[in-house]
């Protein structure tokens, strides 16, 4: 599970706690990496940048994430959407993590995937926006995560997208209801 938020406080927080607290107790094992909690740095350094491209290269400096990414059976990303798509923070880890020899392999004319053990990918995200204007600009980060990411992971992958649309108008109960319909989803994995 990949947290996404610099505030411990933040609602993101609730959503993951519900997700997190009805996977363990459906006996699921969770590996939390709260990005902004540890202090990941999500730029890539010049020296990074120049072996970013190099299997095994680079590696150095983020083994844990590399392995804890290799373990997975599934990846819970929880994530509030600023500006049509991911924080920043999360955006730089998979360009940090998700590189070649870890997420992939180049090979002739095409990506080949190298996260196979990953079977499902599950979103839950929220936006300020209405659900008209996330539809008619076409949900980039949806599309990212659909077309792009997925793609990287097992052959079938599913993808479970939970999200909260109007975030910034709603009332307490639409907030708490959220909550349970998240606890709820993933319960049932």
């Amino acid at each position: 599970m990949i947290q996404a938020h610099p505030r411990a406080d933040s609602y993101s927080a609730a959503l993951r706690d519900a997700a997190r607290g009805a996977l363990e107790a459906a006996g699921h094992t969770v590996e939390l990496r709260d990005l902004y909690a540890e202090g990941f740095a999500p730029a890539l350094s010049a020296a990074e940048h120049a072996v970013n491209m190099i299997e095994g290269a680079n590696e150095a400096g983020i083994e844990d994430h590399v392995a804890a990414l290799r373990r997975a059976e599934a990846l819970v990303l929880v994530y509030p959407t600023w500006w049509y798509g991911m924080p920043a923070m999360l955006k730089g880890w998979f360009d940090r993590i998700w590189s070649p020899g870890i997420a992939f392999r180049l090979g002739e004319g095409a990506i080949e995937p190298l996260l196979t053990d990953i079977r499902r990918i599950a979103v839950v995200t929220t936006y300020g926006s209405p659900l008209w204007l996330l539809w008619w600009i076409g949900w980039p980060d949806y599309k990212l995560i659909s077309r792009g990411i997925r793609r990287l992971c097992g052959k079938g992958c599913r993808l479970d997208w939970v999200s909260l649309h109007d975030m910034d108008r709603r009332q307490r109960p639409e907030l708490d209801a959220f909550v349970t319909k998240i606890h709820t989803h993933f319960s049932r994995w």
